[in-house]
């Protein structure tokens, strides 16, 4: 008899439907690249975990990084200029002094909207804004070609976008369900033919699974799950890792993996996964169901990634509304650059995925800060292990914004216990790590491509400088700025304005709102 294979990629998302979403228009905006770009004067943060340095010229050359020169101590009335490269003809000097320079930034969990934002350039721009030059999309859910087709103007500049790894969601465009490990590995072959980077994964009967990760480990591809709870109980991450799996997303299966007192979750008898509610109520009460810190069952899952270099992809962020709704829904960026669309998506609503508040108040909160204090402690206690953690939003659910997200999920990081510098490594190196791009990308050094984030202010002391809209800092003469946001983004040696950038997803945003008349409202007025 023929196995049945569970789509968990369609059950586990009950999304509004559809549009087709706009492309990126073919323009080319920013500067660059140039013959030669040299970065003066600036502070360095180059993404290894090496503490700041400064100041630096850092010399590009089209879009590869060809010297790096220290300045000398920043010694007031002593001149450095004895240092300086000098500047060819046809080349461009950036100021930098006063600046930090960070590698581009890689988010790990970026989908390139839909339904609820069918615009690619508002994305792109609110992503390239924030100084992320490099995303993963994990699942390709506007269309395979689709993402393929943006992939490629990225690659070739001919869009303001960033760097597009394209992760496919398992058994995407199979004429028939994939029942058999023969129909998985061909699936497999024929996705890294047609041009994917990886695959997606939210689970299938143990035996795809098995086939499908081996398959594709033996190809050379990357891949990502999600442990969606309908298939967990048969699979979690360990035996995920053990297949190939290179990345895990959010925290399913993880957990799932240390249960101690029975082989499941402890669902309510009149549970129904899809029922939102109920799915992400309970979710906020899986960790306290988990083997205790530093036990035994706890150790031992541990190490058994650990060695086999495995990465933890947390998203803190987009779960963040699950403890305290009422700061996600009021972040203030929302009457600025969020789409009316979007904002109506992150309503309640039985019909879209994660717009969970039929009933949400303060004991599914209190819940969810347990959970995060104990998945917070895995997750930094790995990292200090010797673990992979890097930074990935998944945004435009759960009342997190493209970016903007990106951003807090830095500074949940930080909450979970990294060191401003481990944060910045995970949002850059071990995100180019992971995705097999650390010798192009990833940090700040002779030969890697010219992707840069560049700000005014220094993020280590407080990474809220980096959202677009910056940080509210009181002067000495007793007034009221707003300091940092993320200056320059440069990719592949061309430089954007990240704030022209920004500017450009206000004016989408207010076009949209002008034809519907959209005023935003919270929820229930």
């Amino acid at each position: 008899m023929k196995k049945l294979i569970i789509i968990l990629a369609l059950l586990s998302f009950k999304v509004v439907a559809q549009e087709a979403i706009k492309k990126a228009p073919e323009i080319k905006e920013g500067e660059g690249p140039f013959t030669q770009l040299i970065l003066r004067g600036a502070m360095l943060i180059d993404g290894t975990g090496a503490p700041p340095v400064g100041p630096v010229d850092i010399i590009v050359k089209q879009n590869r990084i060809v010297s790096i020169v220290s300045l000398g101590l920043p010694t007031p009335g002593m001149s450095s200029d004895g240092n300086r490269t000098r500047l060819e003809a046809g080349g461009k000097e950036l100021n930098c002094e006063g600046m930090y320079v960070m590698p581009g930034f890689v988010d790990m969990h970026g989908h390139i909207g839909g339904g609820q934002a069918p615009n690619a350039e508002y994305v792109f721009k609110l992503w390239m804004a924030h100084g992320i030059t490099t995303i993963r999309d994990p699942g390709s859910s506007n269309g395979v070609d689709w993402v393929l087709d943006q992939k490629n103007k990225s690659a070739q500049n001919l869009i303001t976008a960033p760097r597009i790894k394209a992760y496919v969601t398992f058994g995407t465009g199979s004429t028939e369900a994939i029942h058999t490990p023969e129909q998985a590995r061909a699936w497999v072959n024929a996705n890294k033919n047609k041009g994917a980077d990886g695959i997606k994964f939210f689970g299938a009967a143990p035996e795809l699974m098995d086939a499908a990760l081996r398959e594709n480990k033996r190809l050379g591809l990357r891949s990502a799950c999600h442990h969606a709870q309908l298939g967990v109980a048969r699979w979690n991450v360990i035996q995920s890792a053990r297949a190939g799996l290179t990345t895990m997303e959010h925290w399913y299966g993880l957990p799932e993996a240390m249960l101690t007192s029975s082989t499941i979750q402890n669902y309510p008898l009149d549970y129904n996964y899809s029922n939102e509610q109920n799915r992400f109520e309970e979710a906020g009460r899986l960790w306290k169901q988990a083997a205790e810190p530093f036990s035994p069952k706890w150790n031992a899952v541990m190490d058994t990634l650990l060695k086999m270099d495995f990465t933890l992809d947390p998203t803190f962020d987009t779960y963040e509304a699950a403890r305290d709704l009422h700061k996600a829904r009021r972040q203030e960026w929302h009457e600025i650059y969020t789409l009316p669309k979007l904002w109506a998506f992150y309503q309640p609503n039985r019909n879209a995925h994660g717009s969970f508040w039929f009933s949400w108040g303060t004991e599914q909160e209190v819940a969810w800060r347990e959970n995060f204090r104990l998945w917070m402690m895995f997750v930094n206690e790995y990292k200090n292990r010797g673990g992979r953690v890097t930074a990935g939003s998944d945004n435009a659910f759960i009342f997190q914004l493209y970016g903007f997200g990106y951003i807090r999920e830095l500074e949940l990081l930080r909450e979970a216990g990294f060191h401003p510098l481990e944060v910045i490594r995970s949002a850059t190196l071990y995100g180019a790590q992971a995705l097999g791009m650390e010798k192009e990308i990833g940090s700040v050094e002779i030969g890697k491509l010219a992707d840069f984030a560049i700000i005014d202010q220094n993020p280590l002391e407080n990474l809220q400088v980096l959202y677009g809209v910056g940080a509210i800092k009181l002067m000495d003469d007793n007034t009221v700025k707003r300091v940092g946001g993320i200056k320059y983004t440069i990719k592949d040696g061309i430089i954007y304005d990240s704030k022209k950038l920004l500017n450009d997803v206000k004016k989408i945003v207010d076009d949209e709102k002008a034809k519907s008349g959209f005023v935003l409202k919270q929820p229930g007025n």
